[in-house]
């Protein structure tokens, strides 16, 4: 039930939080990815420290969502068949122990390169199927009505952990290593887990009991396909994800390697991109309309362009900084207006079958991407492949442009046309 709350602009921002439900998966969920982002962050630190190799980044960010990409659209039919409470509980205790395994590993002094490219595979099949299942899982949490505030709102966590996590992985690097950033992020899991046993929820019916997966997922495919918005916003995720949103595996080569600073430098270069994330993230808390949306994927590609463009050449950390955070904001705009774009054209029984394409366009094609990425940094510097992924998000935006382009002469043409009174007469 939603709770009633004072009406009040400021109100209206986080009016999702009125559902109970919705509060507590939240609260679970932002201590949880505190601690991701604390292990995304040594995770990548403690590679680079390994291998002190560009294309090694790109290899484990290959390596951790490859698994996103082959089996994302599989999670989508298993999505619309179960309850998604008990897939998430088992997701996130499988990714409690994929933790503490990395945990104890670096602990015990027994590191290597190849240990971690086999947790970091692991991962991405707990992400092939938890991804998609918290995405879908919101509408049951809040309705459609609160959606795109719910959305809002969850991006607005993401990117507060990606904040805090980062900053105090940056502090635990300089001081305790590695592992203890690990340890921490496996006892996050047990406030998600917390969260999610205490949910009350009516038992949801299963959809397509009994059929083939097979057949239940070339369905969600074809429905995809077909509708036409969909399908647009699929395919330019699919290109802009894929190539343009591999910076992040390279930050450590600009703290260590062009900005010659350490892993505190490391840690507020991942804060800064959040700190905008999170600014875009708490501007989409505003009731908008679709139109207001199909703006905002311009604005934000555009954002994302420049400020990625600029942080490339940069050689001064507060410009880095600076231009970080605006690549941050424009990212966050346009992947959670996506997202809210998405979730109010699909069918409630295509939901998890639809929101695992955007799994896969999201993280499923960063494997092509992330190899990329690091293979052009190897042989011609970060810079050159950071201005890469600019110019792809910048040619995406030249795409949005294009289209609104195209509309609008529709409407235009449309509005031109005489009333059928007038053309019989």
């Amino acid at each position: 039930m939603a709770e009633v709350f004072p009406r009040s602009p400021f109100a209206a921002r986080f009016r999702s939080l009125r559902h109970h439900n919705f509060r507590l998966y939240w609260s679970g969920q932002l201590v949880s990815l505190i601690g991701t982002w604390m292990q995304s962050v040594a995770q990548l630190w403690l590679m680079h420290r390994l291998t002190h190799s560009a294309f090694w980044l790109g290899l484990l960010g290959f390596t951790q969502f490859l698994p996103v990409m082959l089996l994302s659209l599989w999670a989508g039919a298993v999505i619309d068949r179960m309850d998604r409470r008990r897939l998430l509980l088992l997701t996130q205790g499988a990714a409690l122990a994929q933790a503490a395994i990395l945990a104890a590993v670096v602990t015990a002094g027994i590191e290597r390169p190849w240990m971690v490219l086999v947790l970091a595979g692991a991962f991405g099949i707990i992400n092939a199927f938890d991804m998609p299942a918290r995405q879908s899982f919101v509408v049951e949490l809040v309705g459609k009505e609160d959606l795109g505030n719910a959305i809002a709102l969850n991006s607005a966590a993401f990117n507060v952990a990606r904040i805090v996590g980062p900053a105090v992985a940056g502090v635990l690097l300089a001081t305790v290593g590695e592992g203890g950033c690990f340890w921490l992020n496996a006892l996050s899991y047990v406030a998600v887990l917390a969260s999610l046993a205490r949910l009350d929820l009516p038992k949801r019916e299963f959809f397509q009991r009994g059929r083939a997966l097979g057949s239940s997922l070339k369905e969600g495919v074809r429905y995809a396909w077909a509708t036409l918005p969909i399908r647009n916003l699929l395919l330019l995720l699919g290109v802009t994800a894929g190539i343009g949103f591999q910076y992040v595996l390279l930050l450590p080569v600009y703290a260590r390697d062009i900005l010659h600073a350490g892993p505190k430098a490391y840690g507020l270069l991942v804060t800064a991109f959040g700190a905008g994330a999170l600014f875009g993230a708490v501007r989409l808390t505003g009731r908008s309309a679709r139109p207001a949306l199909r703006r905002n994927l311009l604005l934000g590609l555009a954002a994302c362009g420049a400020g990625l463009a600029l942080f490339a050449w940069s050689r001064s950390i507060p410009l880095s900084l600076a231009a970080g955070a605006l690549a941050g904001f424009g990212l966050i705009v346009y992947v959670a207006s996506t997202n809210t774009l998405l979730q109010l054209t699909t069918e409630d029984r295509f939901r998890g079958r639809v929101m695992s394409l955007y799994t896969l366009m999201f993280a499923g094609t960063a494997p092509i991407g992330a190899l990329g990425s690091g293979a052009i940094a190897q042989s011609w510097g970060a810079p050159v492949s950071t201005t890469v992924s600019a110019a792809i998000m910048l040619i995406g935006a030249a795409l949005v442009t294009w289209r609104f382009t195209v509309l609008a002469r529709l409407q235009s043409d449309r509005a031109a046309e005489p009333a059928p009174t007038e053309r019989l007469g």
